[in-house]
């Protein structure tokens, strides 16, 4: 069975007190370098896998898709994201990403925030994003940093006072699992070099089109605990095209 954290109860309540599920897209620092990569959605059929909330499915509704549809294999945030919808021309579909079998050229546009780090294979979601997006489709999607993925442990080193000393990098070119903790509980998450995603995304039939590593706001500066936010990436922006 595929990994489902968020149907956990307690692994929902603690993931609905974050300021991305309670503000949105205006929660998500990337969203202002990711807002910007994202195509013109005027009568396009959109896909969204690992739609969560629903957030980027009724921007894009907002920006004039024709149609929308969003994956997502929790039940729990499915709920949330119908209740959130008013528009009629979106589908929400309960089922794993590794499971889309759309036909082919179904879509004009493919989507994703922060979701394909808990997938094993990278390959198989582009071949199957190739094939139901139509000639010429975008793709576009963030994931954690590899530089972030890479260490299981995902924490700063820390001195004997508890301040905060470098972020470690080790076993970088070992791609694969790993079990890190997130939100207080274990989570199983992927590792993949930036090499793997590009090359990827090329081999598969795709042209890149962007590639951001996006930094905090500058008005964020002032928060507790961002400052250390501008010392390594945490999430790596993609935007493709199918050739």
């Amino acid at each position: 069975m595929k990994q489902n954290k968020y149907d956990d109860d307690v692994f929902f309540q603690k993931y609905a007190q974050m300021e991305r599920s309670q503000k949105g897209l205006a929660g998500a620092g990337e969203w202002q370098a990711l807002q910007k990569m994202l195509p013109d959605f005027e009568g396009k059929r959109v896909l969204d896998l690992g739609c969560g909330y629903g957030w980027h499915c009724r921007y894009a509704l907002e920006q004039g898709a024709s149609y929308v549809v969003g994956v997502d294999i929790s039940e729990k945030m499915l709920q949330t994201a119908r209740k959130m919808t008013d528009e009629g021309n979106v589908q929400y579909l309960c089922l794993s990403i590794e499971e889309i079998d759309f036909e082919p050229s179904s879509f004009d546009a493919v989507i994703s925030s922060l979701a394909f780090h808990y997938l094993a294979s990278f390959d198989g979601i582009c071949r199957s994003v190739h094939r139901c997006l139509a000639a010429g489709g975008n793709f576009v999607f963030s994931v954690e940093h590899p530089v972030f993925t890479a260490n299981a442990k995902q924490d700063w080193h820390y001195d004997e006072q508890g301040e905060r000393q470098h972020w470690p990098i080790d076993q970088y070119f070992t791609e694969g699992h790993r079990e890190t903790e997130f939100l207080g509980e274990n989570v199983l998450k992927y590792h993949t070099t930036l090499t793997t995603y590009v090359s990827t995304l090329i081999k598969t039939g795709f042209e890149i089109t962007g590639l951001v590593e996006p930094q905090p706001l500058r008005e964020l500066r002032d928060v507790p605990g961002m400052q250390d936010e501008w010392r390594r990436p945490m999430m790596l922006l993609i935007s493709a095209r199918k050739k």
